[in-house]
Formats: C-alpha cells, structure tokens, sequence
C-alpha cells in the first residue's frame, strides 16, 4: 500500500525556486556581449535566453504538502519587500575567472533592495530550508563549464545595461529535462510598491 502512495506523481517531491526575471531587451544585450565567449567555448553549457533568470532563493526538492506553505511565504517576502532598480554591471565567473565553472552577469545592488529580498526569502522560509551560508551576489548564469576554464580577458569585458525595475518575484518549478530544464511559473507576486 505504501509503494502505491509512493509512486503517485503527487508524492514526488518538486524541485522549487524563486527569482525574478530580467527584460527580454537586457538578456538580448547580455547575449551581445557574451557572444566572443560562446564562440571560444561552444561546448560550454550555455543558458537559453528564456531560461535566464536571478535566483533569490534556490529551495531544491519540496514535498507537495509544503507547496501551499511556500507559496504563502513567498507571498508574505514580496509583501514585505519594495521594488528594486537595477542593471547588468559586467561579467564575471565563479569561484573565479582562472578556473571558471559558471560565466555569469552581475547585477547593480547599491541600495541592496535585491540582498534584502533574498533575506526576506531566507527568513520566511527557514522553517523548512536552511538559510543561505553565502553572501547573497545578484547575478544571472549565462554558461556552466564542466571542466573549468580560464577565462582571459573576462576583467575587461566593459559592459553595462539600462537600469530596470525589478518589482515582482516569481516561484518556479524546475523540470530536468535535456538539453535544458524547462521552468514552469507557479506564482508571481508584486512587491510591496508595485
């Protein structure tokens, strides 16, 4: 009997995040200035445009019992958070541009409204999901390496968006699936002034 409970879809624990999306005219511009690296590294695994996205809060596997409660405090974050203005500030790598695993943009956090937001998100829910040990840094993946790789010439990549208004915060499920995962929009929450 337990078997058959455990092998319905809804015992399946969904995988679960939230972020915010940037402008299509911002990605577009990222895409521009990444293009000499995506020349130099094809086999890279590149992020599809529609998939680029900030993540606030990265939650993992989440049993569908908690979904309603996630949802809540999502909710209750945005709420309690106002809009952010921000823009792409440059081009970076982690851990770092000698051995890069992961090519990412960066975004402008002067007012550290996003740093706020994701606190938010890590307090409300830190009933069920350990906080954050890492600074918060908001960026946008745009490539994962695997090996790493030495990004020369990355700490003169000059690039900077028109600023944007970050006013709602999305909570997605992510199916695995190749050659990308597909994100699938569960709720969307305005901020407090939006």
């Amino acid at each position: 009997m337990a078997r058959d409970r455990a092998s319905r879809p809804e015992a399946k624990p969904l995988r679960l995040f939230v972020a915010f999306d940037i402008p299509e005219d911002i990605r577009d511009a990222v895409e521009s200035a990444v293009a000499p690296w995506r020349e130099r590294y094809p086999r890279a695994k590149w992020v599809p445009k529609p998939n680029q996205h900030v993540t606030l809060k990265f939650l993992g596997a989440t049993w569908p019992r908690l979904v309603e409660w996630v949802r809540d405090s999502v909710g209750q974050a945005a709420r309690a958070n106002e809009l952010a203005r921000t823009r792409v500030t440059g081009l970076g790598a982690f851990p770092n541009e000698r051995r890069g695993r992961v090519l990412w943009a960066g975004l402008d956090d002067d007012g550290r409204r996003l740093a706020r937001i994701a606190a938010s998100l890590d307090e409300g829910l830190s009933r069920e999901f350990a906080p954050e040990k890492r600074a918060f840094t908001p960026h946008l993946t745009v490539a994962r390496f695997e090996p790493p790789v030495e990004l020369q010439g990355l700490e003169d990549a000059r690039f900077e968006s028109e600023p944007f208004d970050v006013d709602r915060i999305v909570l997605y499920r992510s199916h695995l699936r190749r050659p990308a995962p597909l994100y699938e929009r569960l709720a969307t929450f305005g901020l407090a002034d939006a």
